[in-house]
């Protein structure tokens, strides 16, 4: 016995037979025929089949795979299904709502609504999505549903539509093309990012997001969007630390700091955005000069990010309206965005104005961030402008 059904049933042959490869192949009989890959996607459709047998759905999912049509009902599971399909409990936020400085859940929930299929765990929406759509789908932030889809995730409603064509593509926004002029004037230096840090007012009102352009042509940073690099403290520098493994490092090299960090934090790129997500059970500090400029504050300014909260701290648009005005006053103008490409981030202890900590360093535990596509394209106009008007010297 290869499996654990002796057999596959017509049904889900059929349905199989219409899952998209990596390849962008699919269709009738389309799909791999092995390797574990191909077992995993069976279970994970007989594991749907059971369940929307029992509820009528089975015919409405079949219609809608082979008409590839979102003219089509949906098809719902139990969204808090635990006995069926064996949820995990991280208490993770699961609405990406980041018109204002921090984006909240509006109801916590106990699952966070994961299905499981031979050990691995996934929400049900992007598993179906990425078998019958789009095998590269990363997050369900990649994703968004239909207008008359009455039981889409976002809803966060009893049941879930997992009708893969009740979802569309959340497209990454082309860039416009930054045009260097033949004559630039010289912009007034900045203050250096470290000469002063603030922290945000209690009172502050947050603004809503910087509008989309129009008429774009296709212009993005480069891929190798983000590394980083990082210390435990002052005392370990030039000791790289993984925030997701502190097991890894020795007892006596471990602060009370480092044993609060728990998950640490996630980052996400959906869309032309980078987002901050604190998965930790203490907040996160983070110094995002894109972030302070949308909001109107010192680029230097520190944000603290809250348990299950989540930040936009970058923005290609805005990055690329920047940078088109920054050409028009020159090289040293474009070279200062060079500081909005690096993102300081701290765990369970902040730093600036309102705590004795005053830089990054002084905390027990930071990682510094560097968006490597930004600064590549930072490059290539940097290039196209040649060099600066003032010559280069130990004084300047």
């Amino acid at each position: 016995m290869s499996s654990i059904l002796p057999f596959t049933p017509p049904v889900v042959k059929r349905l199989l037979g219409w899952k998209k490869s990596a390849s962008g192949a699919g269709g009738a009989g389309g799909g791999e025929q092995n390797g574990p890959e191909e077992k995993w996607c069976e279970k994970a459709v007989k594991s749907l089949v059971k369940k929307l047998k029992k509820t009528g759905r089975l015919d409405e999912l079949e219609k809608a795979i082979t008409t590839q049509s979102c003219n089509t009902k949906c098809v719902t599971i139990p969204s808090t299904c635990s006995e069926i399909w064996g949820l995990s409990t991280p208490n993770t936020i699961d609405q990406w709502d980041t018109t204002g400085l921090y984006s909240f859940s509006e109801q916590t929930r106990s699952l966070d609504g994961r299905l499981q299929v031979s050990h691995r765990k996934g929400l049900p929406h992007v598993i179906y999505c990425r078998l019958w759509r789009w095998p590269d789908l990363h997050s369900h932030h990649e994703l968004k549903a239909i207008e008359n889809c009455e039981y889409a995730f976002n809803l966060k409603k009893d049941e879930v539509c997992v009708n893969p064509y009740h979802y569309q593509r959340v497209e990454t926004p082309v860039l416009p093309p930054v045009l260097v002029p033949r004559h630039t004037e010289i912009l007034t230096e900045l203050p250096p990012l470290d000469d002063y840090t603030h922290s945000i007012p209690e009172n502050t009102n947050f603004p809503a997001g910087i509008e989309p352009q129009s008429n774009y042509i296709p212009e993005t940073p480069p891929p190798g969007y983000i590394s980083e690099d990082g210390e435990t403290s002052d005392q370990q520098l030039n000791q790289s630390m993984d925030t997701g493994s502190p097991a890894e490092l020795s007892p006596t090299t471990l602060s009370p700091v480092n044993h609060s960090l728990g998950r640490g934090v996630r980052l996400y790129y959906i869309g032309g955005e980078v987002f901050a997500e604190c998965l930790s059970d203490s907040a996160i500090f983070v110094q995002s000069p894109n972030c302070n400029q949308r909001y109107g504050w010192h680029p230097a300014t520190v944000c603290k990010i809250p348990p299950g909260c989540n930040l936009k701290i970058f923005n290609n648009q805005e990055f690329a309206a920047l940078l088109a005005q920054s050409v028009n006053q020159g090289f040293e103008a474009v070279y200062q965005l060079t500081r909005m490409c690096t993102i300081r981030m701290s765990f369970v202890k902040g730093w600036g104005a309102e705590y004795r900590r005053q830089t990054v360093t002084s905390t027990p535990c930071w990682i510094e961030l560097h968006l490597n596509g930004p600064l590549q394209w930072l490059d290539k106009v940097l290039t196209q402008m040649g060099s600066p008007s003032v010559r280069c010297s130990s004084m300047s």
